[in-house]
């Protein structure tokens, strides 16, 4: 590769698009910078198990808040208002951009080159599936938060479990392998590898069924991101499904310049999209599909430069 190859692979979407996500990550976990707990709430999906938290996702804040924050049921207003003015400002580009698990799903495309695809059916009606986890969570955490207040949680709190107070972090892959694992890791001494293989054993011994079947949702669901370039959020993120909502309505768009665009007999654009935007069947103007995460691998694609963002 020549200079003049590494200035264009510089001088695209792609390379500040990463360089936000590690730094993103990085202040997520504060593993380096130990902020400590900060008052963020942000729409993607992430973890509350780490000590070294300095933000919260807003979904399981939702949760917690209407199950009883501190055995206190209280109105989610803030957390909504993340969802709500982070969709109209800049759409669903978190997913894209801020978004850890989202950044890991990438990092397995790193591992696999060459990802295959859902047929057009089949990905159709999976979109589907993150707004029906999304209704399923809310309606569990509503119902909750009514039986609270009316004083009759007891039973519903005992049959459900731990899926009363957080149905969908319960079985959240992002809890799994953001809190969980490194719990586990922790807890593990390293004075010699005998410790360390009878330590690693007691501690995995000591695992609920509960963590496996988490365990597996995780593993399934990394595999299938290994195939399938961010197939969590297009298909399963309820996260996404709130985001895409809100997507048709937020000032960030993409236009397409009509006169450099060859939609006759190019079809880059669509091809490069990691949610399969019909970008080619959307307006010249501005268009804000409620699958678009704004990768900009389009605009990266597009040797003629026609797609660019737009805002408002």
């Amino acid at each position: 590769m020549n200079l003049q190859e590494i200035k264009q692979k510089l001088l695209t979407y792609n390379t500040p698009r990463r360089t936000v996500q590690i730094l993103s990550f990085l202040l997520f976990s504060a593993i380096i910078f130990n902020l400590g707990v900060l008052p963020l709430l942000f729409p993607v999906l992430w973890t509350w198990g780490l000590k070294t938290n300095t933000v919260g996702d807003s979904l399981t804040a939702i949760q917690f808040m209407f199950t009883g924050w501190n055995s206190i049921v209280l109105f989610p207003w803030l957390a909504l208002a993340s969802f709500l003015i982070t969709g109209v400002l800049i759409g669903r580009s978190l997913c894209g951009w801020i978004c850890p698990f989202g950044f890991v799903q990438d990092l397995t495309g790193y591992i696999r080159r060459k990802q295959t695809d859902m047929s057009p059916r089949t990905h159709e009606t999976l979109i589907w599936a993150k707004y029906f986890i999304l209704a399923i969570t809310l309606a569990i955490s509503v119902i909750f938060s009514v039986t609270r207040l009316m004083q009759l949680s007891t039973g519903y709190e005992t049959t459900l479990g731990v899926f009363s107070r957080a149905p969908f972090s319960a079985l959240s892959p992002s809890e799994t392998l953001f809190s969980a694992l490194p719990r586990i890791v922790q807890s593990i001494r390293f004075t010699s590898w005998g410790d360390f293989t009878s330590d690693l054993l007691y501690a995995i011994s000591g695992l609920s069924p509960l963590f496996w079947v988490q365990f597996a949702i995780m593993v399934i669901v990394l595999v299938f991101a290994f195939y399938i370039p961010r197939s969590w959020c297009r298909y399963f993120c309820p996260h996404g499904a709130f985001m895409a909502v809100m997507n048709r309505f937020s000032f960030i768009g993409l236009r397409r310049e009509p006169v450099k665009c060859e939609k006759g007999g190019c079809r880059e654009c669509v091809e490069v999209c990691p949610t399969r935007v019909p970008i080619l069947d959307l307006p010249w103007e501005k268009f804000s599909h409620p699958e678009c995460i704004y990768f900009m691998k389009c605009a990266d694609a597009c040797e003629h430069g026609a797609i660019r963002p737009t805002y408002p």
